[in-house]
């Protein structure tokens, strides 16, 4: 029986906060959640997928989404956030990794995710190849967040070592 090393499995973490605005669109898990209110940000502004990324980056040590999407290059202004994840799991695979499961956290008190919450998993689940939980809370009125002004997420991502 094959036993797993340290250097078989990989863990890494990510964290995105947007400022929200009024018109356009929010985009979450590459999922459209509203037409009302928008993220202030360079490309589509998808907290789910942008932690995502920086947690795929981060197991493989490949800094985070800023080293590999600058936000000073003009190609990713108003970009989809899906090729940020595309980008991140063609890192991951050229190295020899695959994807366990990921486990997402999106904080938001606008608007209510629950309805969405199916679609976002198949959506994230196809980029990564692998299983995806997704959760969402609120702050209870605290922060930024909490008063509605701003939506974040936290994304946790095991990679395994493909076996040849």
């Amino acid at each position: 029986m094959n036993k797993n090393t340290t250097d078989d499995l990989r863990i890494g973490h990510g964290y995105d906060i947007h400022r929200l605005q009024q018109g356009g669109k929010l985009v979450l898990s590459g999922v459209e959640i509203a037409d009302d209110i928008s993220p202030v940000a360079h490309s589509d502004g998808d907290v789910v997928f942008h932690a995502v990324v920086d947690a795929l980056l981060g197991a493989i040590g490949k800094g985070d989404i800023g080293v590999m999407f600058p936000n000073t290059d003009s190609r990713w202004r108003s970009a989809a956030s899906r090729l940020f994840v595309q980008g991140a799991m063609e890192q991951v695979s050229s190295l020899g990794f695959a994807v366990v499961n990921v486990d997402v956290t999106i904080l938001a008190e606008r608007p209510k995710l629950m309805a969405m919450k199916a679609k976002m998993v198949e959506s994230l689940a196809k980029l990564v190849g692998g299983p995806v939980n997704i959760k969402a809370g609120t702050n209870e009125g605290c922060d930024a967040v909490g008063r509605g002004e701003a939506i974040a997420a936290h994304a946790i991502v095991l990679l395994h070592r493909k076996t040849p």
